[in-house]
C-alpha cells in the first residue's frame, strides 16, 4: 500500500462524487416523470453517502476531499444548460446523464489504474463508484 495513492485515488474519487452530484442537481428540476425523478434521487443519494465515506478516510490521512476541476464543471454546466434549453425533456436528462456515468466510469478506472499501490479500502470505494455508474447509466436506458 501506498498512502500517496491512496490519497490521491480517494481525492479523485471524491471529487468525481461531488461532480455528480452537481450535474444532478442541475437537472432535477426540469425532469417530469416521477419514476425517473426519484432514480435520480438515489442516485445522487448514492453518491452523497460514498463521498462522506472518502471524506472520511482522507480525514485520517489529514487530507481534505477535492473539489472538481472548474473547466469540466463549466464545461458540464454549459452542455446542460444548453442542449436543455433546446430541448427540455427527461429524454434529455437521461442522455446527459448517461454520459455524465460513461465518463466517470471512463475516469475512475484510469485512476484506479493510475493510482495501483492505492490500499484495499480505498480501491473498493472506487469500484463501488463504477459500479454506481454502469447499473445507473443501464437502468435510465428506457428513457433515451
Amino acid at each position: 500500500m501506498n498512502s500517496n495513492d491512496t490519497i490521491e485515488l480517494l481525492k479523485e474519487c471524491n471529487s468525481g462524487s461531488k461532480m455528480a452530484v452537481s450535474s444532478i442537481d442541475e437537472v432535477l428540476d426540469k425532469v417530469s416523470d416521477e419514476k425517473l425523478k426519484n432514480m435520480l434521487i438515489d442516485f445522487k443519494d448514492k453518491h452523497t453517502k460514498l463521498g462522506n465515506e472518502m471524506h472520511e478516510l482522507l480525514s485520517r490521512y489529514n487530507e481534505q476531499g477535492k473539489e472538481p476541476n472548474p473547466v469540466a464543471k463549466s464545461m458540464s454546466w454549459i452542455k446542460t444548460n444548453v442542449i436543455m434549453s433546446m430541448k427540455e425533456s427527461d429524454k434529455t436528462v437521461a442522455d446527459l446523464i448517461t454520459d455524465g456515468c460513461n465518463m466517470g466510469v471512463k475516469s475512475l478506472n484510469k485512476y484506479l489504474n493510475q493510482y495501483s499501490a492505492a490500499d484495499a479500502e480505498s480501491r473498493q470505494i472506487c469500484n463501488e463508484l463504477i459500479s454506481i455508474e454502469e447499473k445507473f447509466a443501464k437502468d435510465i436506458r428506457c428513457y433515451l
